[in-house]
């Protein structure tokens, strides 16, 4: 696979200076001029103004300029315009309205976390210790961006797109919804699903483990009730934990640890996945702004107001 990774995603939002007090508070590095970083994958969200909310643009990493040339073959084979340069190829996904950007780019470096102890019937790893997360007090990094979801209005198209143009590889899917595709060795990093419109549903952030999911939905909620969505959770595609939380423009935010990983395409058997279990395994259930957000219906008129 000539992609490797997720590089930076581009939202637009009606009022950026709020949006931005919001990814501050989930632990993004604020580098200036609304743009936002990782401990490990360095700046990876950039804000812009627009009317309503949408994922603008969305970048992916390859190795080199023979990997952008293979990608712009797939796409002419798939009569799919794009521009190719030396470093970067940019194309439009015309079913989702994305821009998608693909670069020459270095792979993300991620220094391994320290397994925590835990105790277990019959088993005693942490011995006259208290458990290791409920005595952290720094706040919550996320460690690099892990997926998006997107809805388009055509999913099978997308997931052409994105899969025989593209390069990426299908995971899991759910029939007649979405598939979950990968660019990396992570479960997924880009997830379409069927939608009346083009939207943003959700961006994934990676943190250490399960106590870091919570400390940092614990800390985003203190004072701010109305930030919770759904959670805490494990999903069955994936085996991720989850905590979704709402930033002020209406686009949903994941912390996430304990993904899948596909290192070996051979060895991964892709499910079709039905039922509950195509959302979680354990947790409450979602609410139905889950799974149809609530502004939904005045982003869908407003996309076809007169410009």
């Amino acid at each position: 696979m000539g992609l490797h990774r997720l590089t930076a995603i581009t939202i637009g939002v009606p009022d950026p200076d709020s949006t931005a007090d919001y990814y501050r508070d989930f632990g993004l590095a604020d580098l200036g001029g609304n743009r936002f970083g990782t401990v490990d994958g360095g700046e990876q969200l950039r804000l812009a103004r627009t009317p309503q909310r949408r994922l603008l643009e969305l970048g992916l990493g390859v190795h080199d300029s023979d990997d952008l040339a293979g990608i712009a073959a797939r796409l002419d084979k798939l009569g799919v315009t794009h521009r190719l340069d030396e470093d970067n190829l940019t194309v439009e996904d015309p079913n989702s309205a994305l821009t998608v950007v693909v670069a020459v780019s270095p792979e993300i470096r991620e220094q391994p976390a320290a397994p925590a102890a835990t105790n277990g019937p019959g088993r005693i790893d942490r011995v006259n210790a208290r458990a290791d997360g409920i005595g952290r007090t720094a706040p919550v990094r996320p460690r690099k961006l892990g997926h998006v979801v997107i809805g388009s209005l055509d999913q099978q198209a997308s997931q052409r797109f994105f899969a025989e143009g593209l390069g990426f590889r299908i995971s899991d899917e759910v029939p007649g919804l979405a598939a979950f595709m990968r660019c990396s060795t992570d479960h997924h990093n880009v997830l379409v699903q069927q939608a009346p419109l083009n939207f943003l549903h959700h961006t994934a952030w990676e943190v250490e483990d399960v106590d870091e999911v919570g400390r940092g939905a614990t800390a985003m909620l203190e004072g701010n009730p109305e930030r919770h969505v759904w959670g805490l959770g494990r999903h069955h595609i994936g085996s991720n934990f989850f905590w979704y939380l709402k930033d002020p423009a209406g686009n949903f935010s994941e912390y996430y640890s304990d993904l899948d990983c596909i290192v070996e395409d051979a060895l991964w058997k892709p499910e079709v996945v039905e039922g509950a279990k195509g959302l979680y395994n354990w947790g409450p259930p979602p609410p139905p702004s889950f799974l149809a957000p609530e502004d939904l219906a005045a982003l869908m008129t407003g996309s076809h107001a007169p410009d």
